[in-house]
């Protein structure tokens, strides 16, 4: 058996090297390593397959968040909502641009932010929500844009792990994720479904003035050299990202589709085992198949409700199998976080999260036999 690893790039890489080989030998040429043709290219391609209007590249995920936000004109002290199960970039920006976080609860079943605690949640400071895609699945857009429109906020989405995921309104009505707020930001971190080979991130919006404000901000405020009119920051992709973007562009869908039939042959050798909560899919699906995309599977993530997970995360590692706790420590408890505003009582399903949560190894070269391994580890650990 092949050496299980939590996300197999190399394994990846050997369908493009010769593309990517080539295209990185024609930026070295061509010396056009910042805001090159290839940058230029990327972007119309991922605007063209997300399907909307604007598309603004950056240096990464984290960058594109706080730009949005930049964009949007928030100012100190406004409350930005959003969940406390999730990683840490994305309450960051708010506080390093002295706005407040408001951290909500989340879904038991889906880990998305949970809409009835959002909207008690909203004060007149609110200002912005930002819903999270969690784990390669979209959060309830409808619920979200419809509290949005109620109380005049504007909607962030953090789309980072969840870039190919198609959202399915009530309607019937299908949108990618990352094009239904105001604005979205992404992540093109290696591991992400659809990652360069360093860092990079980019802005989503339908919004033409916004757009044309976030173009200045990403190059210090910018849009005629050395005139400055709005405040900016130095955020760019770089040329040999964008080639490794466009290599694997046209592969996302094939790449996210692999990842769901890892899930499903993880699925069908758990679904009977004792003290494991297998991922709930939303939009009325429960199975995993090949055409449907409402989840991308960025993590395959399980709860483990015996109060042995950490003791399973132990027995993994012992046999070679390697795992993510994501997230251990929920935001309001972080030191960087805390406020005397939280109470415990608001978090019992994430502070239940985290003591429950395991990720197994989820990338597109997983193999039949790894999956066998790691799923009777699991089993032969928990019966």
């Amino acid at each position: 058996m092949r050496k299980i690893q939590m996300v197999d790039l190399q394994g990846q890489f050997q369908s493009i090297k010769d593309r990517v080989n080539t295209s990185i030998n024609e930026v070295l040429d061509s010396a056009a390593f910042i805001n090159g043709p290839e940058v230029h290219n990327f972007q119309k391609e991922l605007e063209d397959y997300l399907g909307v209007k604007h598309v603004i590249p950056c240096a990464n995920g984290t960058d594109a968040l706080q730009i949005a936000m930049m964009g949007l004109g928030l100012e100190p002290g406004d409350e930005v909502i959003t969940a406390d199960f999730t990683f840490a970039a994305t309450v960051e920006v708010i506080a390093l641009l002295k706005l407040t976080p408001v951290l909500v609860d989340v879904e038991e079943d889906t880990f998305n932010i949970d809409i009835q605690a959002l909207e008690k949640a909203i004060t007149p400071k609110t200002k912005a929500i930002v819903p999270v895609h969690l784990f390669g699945q979209c959060a309830n857009m409808d619920a979200i844009m419809k509290i949005a429109e109620k109380h005049n906020l504007y909607v962030i989405e953090d789309n980072a792990q969840g870039i190919g995921a198609t959202y399915t309104a009530p309607d019937g009505s299908k949108r990618k994720s990352g094009t239904i707020g105001h604005v979205a930001a992404t992540s093109f971190f290696p591991s992400k479904n659809l990652g360069c080979y360093g860092d990079g991130g980019a802005i989503f919006t339908n919004d033409d003035d916004l757009a044309h404000i976030i173009r200045g901000i990403v190059n210090h405020g910018m849009y005629e050299r050395y005139h400055h009119d709005v405040v900016g920051v130095n955020s760019r992709l770089d040329s040999i990202q964008a080639v490794v973007l466009r290599a694997k562009l046209p592969l996302l869908d094939e790449y996210n589709r692999k990842r769901r039939t890892s899930a499903r042959k993880y699925n069908a050798a758990l679904k009977d085992v004792n003290h494991v909560v297998l991922p709930k899919m939303v939009s009325g699906c429960d199975h995993i198949c090949d055409t449907c995309d409402c989840h991308v599977f960025h993590q395959y993530t399980l709860r483990i409700t015996n109060g042995k997970r950490d003791a399973l995360a132990k027995h993994l590692a012992e046999k070679d199998i390697p795992h993510g706790i994501y997230y251990p420590i929920p935001l309001h408890k972080q030191k960087a976080y805390a406020d005397e505003r939280y109470n415990e009582a608001d978090f019992p399903v994430t502070n239940r999260l985290v003591q429950e949560v395991i990720s197994l190894p989820m990338h597109t070269e997983l193999d039949d036999e790894q999956i066998q391994y790691i799923t009777d580890t699991i089993k032969n650990f928990l019966s």
